[in-house]
Order: structure tokens, then sequence, then C-alpha cells
């Protein structure tokens, strides 16, 4: 099977030691958007053990109270749907109510227009809670990585 997550990081590596990685996602319209990946290839939550799954939604938890605490957005989404990448991964995604599709999920067709200035804005915002999410997953698991 060709996997993406398997080939490659999946976005800018903000953390990682040996079974996941957190990365800042390549998504224009969602500053800030970051994905939790299994580094090996896992289909299901279920197929983790507990411990591992344990892992996954601390180092979630982690990303998003470190977003709430920065970007501050009307809301946070968690996504796990695998359809098209099936290999344990988590989004999580700050959303506001005035992004180019909320209150519809950022798979839905767009629903207005956001200002450059307001992305470039939150993509500034952004970059503030890269470390605050690296010191934090050192602090859980123990230091592993950053830069």
């Amino acid at each position: 099977m060709d996997c993406v997550f398997c080939r490659e990081d999946g976005g800018e590596v903000l953390w990682k030691d040996d079974v996941l990685r957190v990365v800042l996602a390549n998504e224009p319209d969602w500053p800030g958007l970051c994905r939790v990946v299994w580094n090996a290839h896992v289909a299901e939550m279920s197929d983790l053990s507990d411990d591992e799954r344990a892992r996954v939604m601390t180092a979630v938890n982690i990303v998003e109270r470190a977003m709430r605490r920065v970007l501050v957005p009307d809301k946070i989404n968690l996504a796990s749907l695998g359809n098209q990448v099936p290999h344990v991964h988590w989004h999580v995604i700050p959303r506001f109510s005035n992004d180019s599709r909320f209150p519809l999920p950022i798979w839905a067709p767009r629903q207005r227009t956001v200002s450059e200035a307001q992305l470039s804005k939150r993509r500034a915002q952004a970059t503030l809670m890269y470390e605050q999410i690296r010191n934090e997953l050192n602090a859980a698991f123990g230091a592993q990585f950053g830069h």
C-alpha cells in the first residue's frame, strides 16, 4: 500500500519521537492547522494498545490547548477520518466564525472569502504556538525533538 504518511511527514515537523509526530499542515486557508500522526502504519485507533491510544490523545490535547491559548479560536475541530489516508492521524483545526467555511467542516464548499490580511495575521499568531507545543510535548513525553 502506498501511504502518504509512511512516505512523507505530512507537513512541517514541530515535534517527533519514536512513535508519533506533530506537524504543521501546509493549508493556506487554515493557519495553525496541525496533525498528530502515528509514525507506524496503523489504520484504526483500535489497532493501538490502550497506552498508545492514550499517548495519541495526550498529544492531541496538548496541541489543542496551545492552539486555544495562542490563537483564541471560536472553536477547535478534531477530526480523524482516514477515508483517503487510512493511517492513524488527527487533525487539530482552529476555527473562527469568520473563516471561509464556518460553521461547516473545512472540507465543505467555501461560504465566504477571508482577506489575505486576516490570514496573514493568523499565520503570524500561529508561529507563536509552535514553541509551546514543543515544550509541552517534551514535558509530557521527555525531550525528543524540536528545532
